[in-house]
């Protein structure tokens, strides 16, 4: 079975994902004709996705590149670092960092200074430079990821989500929206806990409990300090 060749339509996914600078906008025609000239997906999916380069296009440029921070850079659930997915902020992303970089050395790709090689636009050149058969079945094992941003994007009713349907469509998947938790208040999930737990065997207590203090004698010249832990005022 033949697959529909693809590396010009990977190459837009993926610069459509990147920050919408001046630079990026200047090209945002040529991205649009790439994607029809090359017919790898369907009309209805080139709809949505001229509808994005339309916004990006005709919006003002502090407004477009405030939105897509607001909505990669401040959302856990939309993070285009895929292993933030399955792997948070745990040891096990180390390894699996250097596992995708080892695979993209080997098909002779080196990532930029700066770059994190499971950020999704990097995910897509890499894809974008193998066969089509490959390249599908690369992204095949991703799709359980793409589709929890994907639903993450759908769920706040984001243009973005069709450039993730339009991934999953190449992956050879059906783009369907999954149960994602719920995010924290972005105020919840930056506000301090309290200083060791306000215990007194941690640390400070709480302001209407007695607090520990620590008596420390002034040694002797060249001495020890000797300390009396433990009394309370």
């Amino acid at each position: 079975m033949k697959t529909t060749p693809m590396p010009l339509t990977l190459r837009v996914l993926a610069h459509l994902l990147s920050y919408p600078d001046a630079s990026l906008r200047e090209h945002l025609g040529e991205m649009h004709d790439a994607l029809h000239d090359e017919r790898a997906l369907t009309a209805g999916r080139l709809v949505e996705l001229d509808a994005l380069i339309d916004r990006l296009r005709s919006g003002r440029a502090m407004d477009v590149e405030a939105a897509y921070v607001e909505m990669f850079d401040r959302g856990r659930g939309t993070a285009l670092h895929l292993f933030e997915h399955v792997h948070g902020d745990s040891r096990d992303r180390g390894p699996a960092m250097v596992d995708l970089i080892k695979t993209y050395e080997q098909a002779g790709l080196y990532i930029g200074e700066g770059e994190l090689p499971d950020h999704l636009t990097v995910v897509l050149e890499y894809a974008s430079t193998q066969p089509p058969a490959q390249a599908r079945e690369f992204l095949r094992e991703v799709s359980h990821i793409l589709q929890v941003i994907f639903s993450a994007l759908l769920k706040q009713q984001s243009p973005y989500a069709s450039v993730l349907a339009a991934v999953l469509d190449l992956a050879g998947e059906k783009a369907q929206a999954v149960k994602i938790p719920d995010e924290p208040a972005i105020d919840d999930s930056w506000e301090e806990p309290m200083a060791f737990d306000g215990c007194s065997t941690q640390g400070q207590a709480r302001p209407d409990q007695p607090q520990p203090i620590q008596i420390v004698k002034r040694p002797p010249a060249g001495g020890a300090v000797q300390t009396n832990p433990g009394v309370r005022t």
